[in-house]
């Protein structure tokens, strides 16, 4: 291991240092990513820096505790293992996720020709109140606390301005949120929600 980083050049060191830094902050990195400047899907830079050293990383964080997956027909490498880190989510984080993997799911299994799906914040509101998962309205900060949240982890992608959050602003489901849950628990945890009359709205969920 020390011998393959002594081959490197300092650029690269650099930037497999980053690489590292960003898998153990969010835990996903996405071949590619929606550009709102070009208004289009890009390839990640960061992604294919981490294909050229796999074996390299995969052992680092094997050594580490952690393991470094790759998958291929979604464009996900992804950290899993009790050391890496969990998805610390408030309640209504939790909830959205859930919402989230639903609307995901529904939407591959009628052919989608996408990794990436699309949804609005509407639609995620619509299913919360059907599944009656919350007794009252979050605020629009919650709200806006939760998407920059979900974000941060790769999930998803604001299409639109986060200080003018309205039922048609625009969300990309990106494939990793299938590497964070399968659909069997989706259900199970969905069903753990409704009616909920617990009010521990902030209460942390690891996931």
């Amino acid at each position: 291991m020390i011998t393959y980083i002594e081959e490197l050049s300092d650029e690269e060191k650099e930037q497999l240092t980053g690489i590292i830094r960003t898998l153990l902050a969010q835990t996903f990195l996405l071949e590619r990513k929606y550009d709102k400047k070009g208004s289009r899907f890009v390839f990640n830079k960061e992604y294919r820096i981490c294909c050229r050293h796999l074996e390299f990383l995969q052992e680092y964080f094997r050594v580490a505790g952690m393991e470094l997956k790759e998958n291929t027909p979604t464009g996900v490498i992804y950290l899993v293992g009790e050391d890496a880190q969990a998805l610390r989510l408030t309640k209504l984080a939790t909830i959205y996720l859930l919402l989230l993997k639903l609307i995901y799911d529904e939407q591959m299994s009628q052919a989608s020709t996408s990794v990436n799906i699309y949804t609005t914040l509407g639609e995620l509101n619509e299913r919360m109140g059907s599944f009656r998962l919350l007794k009252e309205r979050p605020s629009p900060t919650e709200v806006r606390r939760t998407l920059t949240l979900l974000k941060k982890y790769q999930i998803i992608e604001i299409l639109d301005a986060l200080d003018e959050l309205e039922s048609e602003s625009r969300l990309i489901i990106y494939p990793s949120i299938s590497m964070v849950l399968f659909g069997d628990r989706v259900q199970e945890l969905l069903q753990s929600f409704e009616e909920e009359s617990d009010g521990n709205e902030d209460e942390p969920t690891a996931i």
